[in-house]
């Protein structure tokens, strides 16, 4: 298939490379002329473009991985954006962590311009190692029979690939997922310190608990980097936008957080994890205006 691929950075790279790998065609948005050279020259099937409409205008496909809801907006929607440019009856596939309602947005905006463009609201979860090994899960909110269409191309880079209904579902299971996500890491990380007060090393306690009922996916992570503060150095951004995100729509859509956001709230995550990303957030801020 022909297809435009719009935010080829961390996740979105590996995921053209395992489409590429499966002999599809990819033009890929390079807006500076020195790093589209670069792109094209890195590999045989990769083409860059300088604009939105040059990437998606003869696409089958297009794909957007960038990374915030603002900018899913930016390049989608308007006279220069994505859906204005691509050819009739392609379909958008929208990989962004961003509010349901721009979900929403997209499939309204597709429908009003009357060329049968489709769009999924796909959000992902896992890492550049999950795309790699072809193991990155997707929450697919949209009409399944156009899910069931595009399926093989989702499935070179992910699975499972699960449908969880109407368009905005996806980024709803996400912002679940993550939350709780970030919740776990902020137990993991009191159960250290509950530890540490009876006298149990972190390594110690966070080797055991992997083996016995308190286990988490979360608490593995973070027994993986070797400590808590491992983790918080590595993952402190993304989990910081996530519960951003989390808390914008949980506020807008007047649901309760509840113990969930209890615990988001807490010292063990405010303090442990989430500071590291608001210092570091700090000194770049610090750095631009020196």
């Amino acid at each position: 298939m022909r297809l435009g691929f719009i935010g080829a950075g961390r996740m979105g790279r590996p995921i053209v490379d395992r489409l590429r790998a499966a002999g599809h065609e990819v033009t890929v948005l390079v807006r500076r002329p020195q790093s589209r050279a670069t792109a094209e020259t890195e590999a045989d099937g990769l083409t860059g473009a300088s604009t939105v409409a040059e990437t998606v205008r003869d696409a089958d496909a297009v794909f957007v991985a960038v990374l915030t809801d603002e900018q899913v907006r930016s390049v989608c929607l308007g006279p220069d954006g994505a859906l204005a440019a691509m050819r009739p009856g392609a379909t958008l596939i929208q990989h962004t962590t961003s509010a349901p309602a721009t979900a929403r947005l997209l499939v309204e905006a597709a429908a009003a311009r009357g060329t049968g463009i489709r769009v999924l609201d796909a959000a992902l979860s896992g890492g550049p190692n999950d795309i790699a090994e072809g193991r990155l899960t997707l929450w697919v909110g949209g009409d399944e029979t156009v899910l069931e269409d595009v399926r093989p191309l989702l499935a070179t880079y992910a699975s499972p690939v699960l449908w969880v209904g109407a368009a905005g579902n996806g980024q709803r299971v996400k912002l679940v997922n993550n939350a709780l996500f970030v919740a776990q890491v902020g137990l993991a990380v009191d159960a250290v310190r509950l530890a540490g007060s009876l006298g149990i090393g972190e390594e110690a306690i966070l080797g055991a608990l992997q083996h016995g009922s308190g286990a988490s996916r979360a608490l593995a992570i973070v027994a993986g980097g070797g400590s808590v503060d491992a983790v918080a150095d590595r993952l402190s951004a993304l989990m910081l936008k996530d519960v951003t995100v989390v808390r914008e729509v949980a506020r807008n859509a007047g649901a309760d957080l509840g113990i969930i956001g209890t615990v988001l709230s807490s010292d063990a995550v405010e303090d442990k994890v989430l500071r590291v990303a608001d210092a570091a957030d700090d000194q770049d801020t610090r750095r631009a205006a020196s």
